[in-house]
């Protein structure tokens, strides 16, 4: 019995960095999460504000609103209807203690105009 005295702290030993690496990794996959849901939030509102009639500036600046910092939007216009995207490159925060790769999360909504912007 006195051989196996200390094998629970070796094993823990060599458990608790794998869990804390795993616990990382699953915060970083939150974030990248929370970065998505962001984009398509900003994409939708920007369509729905181009729909609207309002200008690019206007546009622009309810999309960067609630878009991750750093992202890139851009829309085009068709007859009856605006497309926006909205990409963002996420990278790794510093508070990784691991190599992690950057991400490239994106989303694009397309919205109808509204009749009276339709007919200008």
């Amino acid at each position: 019995m006195k051989r196996e005295r200390g094998s629970v702290t070796a094993e823990s030993a060599l458990v608790l960095p794998l869990v804390a690496g795993f616990g990382v990794v699953v915060a970083w996959l939150v974030s990248l999460g929370i970065a998505q849901v962001r984009t398509v939030d900003a994409a939708r509102d920007a369509a729905r504000a181009l729909a609207r009639g309002d200008d690019e500036r206007q546009t622009v600046a309810i999309a960067q609103r609630t878009a991750p910092e750093g992202a890139e939007i851009s829309f085009t216009e068709s007859e009856s209807s605006v497309t926006v995207s909205v990409t963002f490159r996420a990278k790794p925060p510093g508070w990784l203690l691991m190599p992690m790769p950057e991400v490239s999360i994106g989303s694009e909504s397309t919205v109808e105009l509204e009749d009276d912007v339709a007919d200008r």
